[in-house]
């Protein structure tokens, strides 16, 4: 199917024969002439052979869209006459030229010339330029003395003689630009397709195709059809677990499905699950045991044996790299070698395809690849340079890795210094969106790093520790949460105890994030008595924060207020004006969410000029969000939109997806609020998203809930009750109080628009309770007001005024908006002539 290795010709044998032959002829000159003009006549042509591509691929499969590529583009009206197919060895390079080459012949009827040139074929050395035009001038009938001695004139003669030719010329496996150049026929009829593993990007004017591994359907098709079994549905998995086990590799799909198809007894997911288990997936990808048997190993090995001794070791010592894929600085700390000569090898081994680009500057083999070079390593390697090569890549990603830490991580932070001498060369990340960008890009690496750390815990604890605030913004959370459980352990197995106590708090503010608070205050309990054992202040005010959190976010306000005000003393008098400014957002979102607009700006403003004095972005987007909240309450919509976007920019800047979700949640609610519904679900729907990914259950009911409340004010009421069930079925699963407080308030007024004021009293009651329970003032004045309105449908107007006048008073006393609709209401209903009752909106927080 490849067809990657042809048989060896011998062209100069086949000159020297010609040359003899002439001698011998000049020694009977005198009598083949008189024989020829007495009794024979003139003296047959010799023949040629002008038609000599290997035969087509009998079940040629696949790569539709590069044969098309090379029919439409090497045919009739094509405007250039070189085409190259480059790959990976076994990538079917030639099984695909040869193809495309039998569709074209017809239209070169001069001839259909096959020259191998055997830059890859095992016991040769490659075909020299002018053995090859030899070659190729005798097949068009130049006698062997009329040949030219040198390459150049064997070239120009070439050239001269294909000038009115139409001729299709097959250049297979070429080693370089510099091989084919002087093969390539001068003549516009004529057209040249090469095949080579590597890149020649030195051949001008040549149209280069690079084929990559199969897609999925072909490369399944491809296993079936040679394997010449029907695959049943119920063999579909097995299938497609065979063909990503050989990397979708052309040679390798022959070679197993000729194997299966040896074995009449064998079932699809046997087969499967054998080749899975082989300790030598290689070994197993031959046509047989003889030597000489085709296989995959063999075909890689051509191309690394042509490889200098210095470019073999980088690309031996690359199967060592735990991850997907590499960029010039870990090839650098891997083979101890300068960076510039890292870029350079790396780009060499591409150029081979031996390599193959996944991102501009970043690398990765093919997997069989990967394994082969894995084996050359232990076979060429001794042990304790292998050890030496991984330990010098693991040093450069946790020092690089701390590097962009200090950029993410809260000035209140400590992070744990990493061991060892930093690498000779590393990125430079000179501000947060580089630390970020390179965190993204080698997010997986780094978790590979983990995996071969094995037991060694302090690298383990300090690479954890490095990646802590960078998962916290952006996940997956239920990853992170495993990893610092993993790191607690291995601190505490080393009697590392500010490692211990360093992962326990990030385990504990990943707790809280996923809505885990009674797992997140065991974690911080752990860690607060750790830090104060350790007599570590910045460790115990941190730890005390997130005690604050974890109660604000299960509605028990005093407790909140409590922890987040020992907080704020501890952090004075360690002098973190971050952690101050953290602690008194922190407070006036504990008054956000229980009503009281007027202190809550006045801390946030507080907490905002501090955030700005210490140059933290993250803090001052959280509380140019916090006051946008504040304008909601106070119903300023202008200015919340206006503080909401300026929030949403600083956020966007410096990647921080949470941030994003919460500020698009508040934007969805200006825009419900200003009556603008479609722009309001659509905002929702994003930061849904965004929570969803992050594992966010505390967002997303939320958002939920809001949802449910767009549908409520267009009368969709059966969407609105179903968002208002899931919200409020993760609110009780959180804990969350105040949260389930908000739903039922929404609730009653869905209920006493629907079902009747009699249903909707008897929530809007429930939701009186809770308020009450949690000092949730807002929510309790929202209750209030909605019960007085139920009471008014059934004729209770003395208990409606009297609900309406407490809900107003407590509105007024924290300054919302809401007080203006209730008090004009109270005023009709005293008048004896009461109007609709307001909707019982409510201000939401996140």
């Amino acid at each position: 199917m490849t067809g990657d290795d042809p048989a060896p010709r011998r062209i100069q044998q086949r000159v020297h024969a010609e040359q003899q032959s002439t001698a011998l002829a000049a020694g009977r000159d005198a009598i083949q002439t008189i024989n020829t003009t007495t009794y024979a006549g003139p003296a047959p042509a010799a023949p040629t052979a002008l038609r000599s591509l290997p035969p087509d691929v009998a079940d040629f499969t696949g790569r539709a869209g590069a044969l098309r590529h090379l029919l439409d583009a090497a045919g009739p009206g094509r405007v250039l006459s070189v085409h190259t197919v480059d790959g990976m060895p076994g990538i079917g390079k030639t099984a695909l030229a040869t193809h495309a080459a039998h569709r074209l012949a017809e239209h070169y009827p001069d001839g259909q010339l096959f020259e191998p040139l055997h830059a890859h074929t095992p016991g040769q050395q490659p075909a020299r330029p002018v053995d090859v035009l030899a070659d190729l001038l005798i097949r068009l009938g130049i006698t062997a003395q009329h040949l030219p001695a040198t390459l150049e004139g064997r070239q120009a003669l070439w050239r001269d003689q294909t000038a009115d030719r139409q001729l299709l010329l097959f250049l297979d496996d070429a080693l370089d630009h510099a091989q084919v150049v002087p093969l390539i026929p001068s003549g516009p009829g004529c057209l040249t397709l090469i095949t080579s593993r590597r890149r020649l990007s030195g051949l001008s004017g040549a149209l280069a195709l690079s084929l990559d591994t199969l897609p999925v359907q072909e490369a399944e098709a491809m296993f079936c059809r040679l394997a010449r079994r029907a695959v049943n549905a119920s063999d579909s998995a097995a299938l497609s677990d065979i063909v990503e086990l050989c990397g979708r590799l052309p040679l390798a799909i022959v070679l197993l499905a000729g194997r299966f198809a040896r074995h009449p007894s064998w079932t699809l997911p046997w087969f499967a699950a054998d080749f899975a288990a082989a300790q030598d997936r290689l070994g197993e990808l031959r046509a047989g045991g003889r030597p000489g048997d085709i296989a995959v190993q063999a075909a890689f090995a051509m191309s690394y044996q042509g490889l200098s001794v210095e470019r073999q070791r980088v690309f031996r010592l690359l199967g060592l790299h735990p991850g997907l894929d590499s960029d010039a600085y870990a090839a650098a700390a891997l083979n101890a070698i300068p960076l510039e000569r890292a870029r350079q090898e790396l780009e060499e081994l591409y150029t081979d395809h031996l390599l193959d680009e996944t991102a501009p500057g970043r690398y990765r083999p093919h997997d069989l690849l990967r394994a082969y070079a894995r084996e050359l390593t232990r076979r060429n390697d001794p042990a304790h340079e292998r050890a030496q090569a991984t330990e010098r890549l693991l040093a450069y990603y946790e020092h690089t890795a701390h590097a962009a830490d200090q950029y993410l991580a809260p000035a209140t932070r400590s992070p744990l210094s990493p061991a060892g001498v930093p690498p000779a060369a590393a990125p430079l990340l000179p501000h947060r969106a580089a630390a970020l960008a390179w965190m993204r890009t080698e997010r997986a690496n780094l978790f590979s790093c983990l995996n071969i750390s094995g037991q060694d815990a302090p690298r383990v604890v300090r690479l954890i520790a490095a990646m802590a605030t960078f998962l916290l913004q952006e996940g997956p959370w239920a990853q992170a949460a495993t990893l610092h459980q993993q790191a607690a352990g291995a601190a505490h197995g080393s009697n590392d105890r500010i490692g211990e106590a360093s992962a326990l708090n990030d385990l504990s503010s990943v707790r809280y994030q996923t809505g885990q608070y009674a797992q997140a205050v065991r974690a911080h309990e752990r860690a607060l008595a750790l830090y104060q054992g350790l007599g570590n202040r910045l460790g115990e005010a941190n730890a005390v924060f997130n005690h604050g959190r974890v109660l604000l976010a299960t509605g028990k306000f005093e407790g909140a207020t409590e922890a987040f005000e020992r907080a704020l003393a501890l952090y004075q008098e360690v002098g973190s004006l971050s952690g101050q400014a953290g602690a008194l957002y922190r407070l006036g979102e504990v008054c956000l969410t229980t009503g009281d607009f007027r202190k809550a700006s006045s801390l946030i403003e507080e907490a905002l000029v501090l955030y700005r004095e210490c140059r933290d972005s993250l803090g001052e987007s959280a509380a140019s969000m916090g006051l946008a909240r504040v304008a909601v309450g106070t119903g300023d919509m202008e200015r919340a939109d206006r503080l909401l976007r300026d929030a949403l920019a600083l956020y966007d800047e410096i990647g921080a997806v949470l941030g994003r979700a919460n500020v698009l949640t508040w934007l969805g609610t200006v825009r419900r609020l200003t009556r603008e519904f479609d722009e309001a679900t659509a905002l929702h729907r994003r930061a849904l998203a965004l929570f969803e990914e992050l594992g966010n259950r505390s967002g997303q009911a939320n958002v939920l809930n809001y949802l449910g409340e767009v549908c409520l004010a267009t009368s969709e009421f059966e969407k609105a009750a179903g968002l208002f069930e899931e919200a409020l079925a993760l609110f009780e699963d959180l804990g969350d109080s105040q949260g389930q407080a908000e739903v039922l308030n929404n609730r009653g007024s869905l209920l006493a628009s629907t079902a009747g004021p009699g249903e909707g009293l008897a929530v809007y009651r429930r939701a009186l309770h809770l308020a009450r329970e949690v000092h949730s003032h807002l929510d309790e004045a929202r209750a209030l007001i909605g019960a007085a309105r139920c009471r008014t449908l059934l004729g209770e107007r003395a208990a409606a005024v009297e609900g309406l006048r407490l809900g107003i008073g407590i509105l007024r006393r924290i300054g919302a908006a809401e007080a203006e609709a209730a008090s004009a209401y109270l005023a009709e209903l005293e008048g004896d002539e009461p109007g609709e009752p307001p909707p019982c909106g409510r201000q939401d927080r996140t």
